[in-house]
Order: C-alpha cells, then structure tokens, then sequence
C-alpha cells in the first residue's frame, strides 16, 4: 500500500516571477494609453479631434457650411480669450483663415496651450488645421493681448463620408489651460522649503 502524495508546495519563486510580470505589463500598458488614445483620436477623428494638414485641399465644393467658434479658459490661467468672429460660412475644401483673441489679465507672465475639438463629433476627422496658435504654447506677459491666427479648411470628402456627408455646421471649440511645466514651477516655488533634520 502506497503513502497518499503530499499536496505539491508553492513555487514561490514562480508566483513571483508571474506577480512581477504582471505588474510589468500593467504599467506599459497604462504608460502607452496616452499617447496610444492620442493617435487613435487623430487618426480617426473620434472625440471631435481635428486633422493637421501640410496643404491646402485639392478641390473647392460649391456646397457650404458654417463653422462657430467657441473659446474657454480654466480660471488658474488668468487670460480672457474669445473668438474674433463668431462664426464664417465657408466653401467645403476652401483655405480660410480665422482669429482668436488671449489678453493676459493677470500681473505675472503666464504660459497657456490650447485643447480643442469640434462638434459634431463625426466632423472631426474632415476639419483640417493647416495652421493654428493650438500647435504651440502661447506666453503672454502681464498685460498683453495677442491676435492667434488659425487657418483651416473642412475636407472635401465629408460629402460622401456616410455618417458626415449631411453636417453642413461644425462648432470649433478651444480652452487655454496653464502649461504644465509653469504648473510644475509653482508647484516648486509654493512649496515650503525643506528643514535639516538633526
């Protein structure tokens, strides 16, 4: 008569391996989920993520649509901004150019970036940025006011895109936020200094 087996003892080291794995892959995964939705939202549009173009399009449409223009600010920032129009009926496909407006009304030298999308949400993918003030960080010192140029054109192919083929008005909407190196500045300068410990 044989002895009953033991129950196998846990391979710690195994279980190890496999918890640190895990936690491995966890963080490079949640690491590239930034950049990852980043370009999945340009690349499709989705969200209302507007397109970067090198050029202008190839064909202008008789057809026309009206784009508003929308602007917000996060209250840390210390800016007004507005659009200098409020909206621009346009050719699909033509080259246009429009303004917005930051004035600095704050009493210390602020350095803002723009998010932006349009709605409705399909339009995204079609509405194109050849060149706009979003691209870059916009710093204004105490006091100052600045005209931001944005040149754009809504592409051509909205026409026979099923779900965007019928929008003919697109809201383009911006909101300037504190950059987040002069965040990180605060940050540093708000903070009490450190003590010696004995």
């Amino acid at each position: 008569m044989t002895a009953p087996e033991s129950p196998r003892k846990p391979d710690n080291a195994r279980l190890v391996r496999r918890l640190v794995a895990v936690v491995v892959v966890m963080g490079a995964l949640s690491w590239a989920a930034v950049p990852f939705y980043s370009w999945f939202c340009q690349v499709t549009g989705f969200a209302g993520t507007t397109q970067v173009a090198t050029k202008g399009a190839d064909r202008v449409l008789d057809d026309m649509v009206t784009v508003r223009f929308d602007a917000n600010v996060m209250p840390n920032l210390g800016w007004t901004f507005r659009p200098m129009q409020t909206e621009m009926k346009v050719r699909i496909g033509e080259t246009s150019m429009a303004f917005y407006e930051a004035v600095n009304t704050s009493d210390e030298t602020v350095t803002g970036t723009a998010s932006y999308n349009v709605s409705p949400d399909a339009a995204g993918y079609f509405f194109e940025k050849i060149a706009c003030f979003c691209f870059t960080e916009q710093t204004l010192a105490p006091g100052e006011r600045i005209e931001m140029p944005l040149t754009f054109f809504v592409s051509p192919d909205m026409v026979d895109d099923r779900d965007a083929g019928r929008i003919r008005d697109i809201t383009l909407s911006y909101t300037f936020f504190r950059s987040d190196a002069q965040k990180s500045a605060r940050a540093d300068v708000a903070a009490p200094p450190a003590t010696a410990q004995n």
